[in-house]
């Protein structure tokens, strides 16, 4: 198995060593990852400057763009030859419910299956995160399923997985969930930089406000690995027949 490894932490980022540490023992593993954190990046490529790729000491490659930049960038022509699933990760700090929508973590995984490979996106719930060895063998766990019986998902679906920061003997399970959303963000904080000019600084994410049972935030909350299948198509099927209706009157 050939697995092509990319995260938006970094590639010197303890998450990604993790997990790259952990399949080494069971493929064979190529990183491509951001050279310096781009949290946030969401989908975002590089258009009006070019992408540079240099080699790390370890091997990791490593780029000067997004995490959607590094893995597009590997399909399309770095590697000698495609992978067989790309995987994102371990990101530090939980990709829930509406945090998917900005997340470079799961960009990554989702410019994979958008370029025709299966995809997995994972992160550890905490920021700072502990126990990485619990998210990888989560990953492992899953890859062995996938292995022993076949996923038939959409193929414009992506696995993105959250584990709670604790040690393996803690954690209570594996819980297929759904996405659950928060209230609106809080107001930026206002700021002035040294020379008075006014700076602005986003503002943290709202509270959980759906976070009932069958939800990532109430798996996660329980001491269970959540696992929700995203898909990348958009379209709000069910909102066609109503917005055609809309447009002809």
């Amino acid at each position: 198995m050939k697995i092509l490894v990319s995260n938006d932490d970094g590639y010197l980022a303890v998450g990604i060593n993790c997990l790259v540490e952990s399949l080494k023992k069971r493929a064979d593993v190529t990183v491509v990852a951001p050279d310096r954190n781009r949290s946030g990046a969401s989908n975002s490529l590089t258009l009006e400057s070019p992408l540079r790729a240099n080699v790390a000491d370890n091997g990791f490659i490593y780029v000067d763009g997004t995490p959607t930049d590094c893995v597009h960038l590997a399909i399309t022509g770095l590697l000698d030859s495609l992978p067989d699933i790309v995987i994102s990760g371990i990101n530090m700090g939980a990709n829930m419910g509406d945090d998917v929508l900005y997340s470079g973590t799961v960009a990554a995984a989702m410019e994979g299956r958008s370029l025709g490979l299966p995809a997995i996106a994972v992160s550890l719930t905490e920021f700072p995160g502990q126990h990485f060895e619990t998210a990888a063998r989560v990953v492992n766990q899953l890859l062995d399923r996938l292995l022993t019986q076949k996923l038939e998902l959409p193929v414009n679906t992506i696995l993105n997985v959250n584990v709670p920061d604790v040690p393996w003997e803690q954690l209570a399970g594996i819980k297929i969930t759904r996405l659950g959303s928060r209230h609106r963000a809080e107001q930026v904080v206002k700021a002035e930089d040294p020379r008075g000019r006014t700076i602005y600084w986003i503002g943290p994410p709202g509270k959980e406000q759906d976070a009932g049972e069958g939800t990532d935030f109430h798996a996660v909350q329980h001491g269970y690995a959540s696992v929700t299948p995203l898909q990348i198509d958009l379209t709000s099927y069910s909102a066609l027949p109503v917005t055609q209706k809309w447009l002809e009157n």
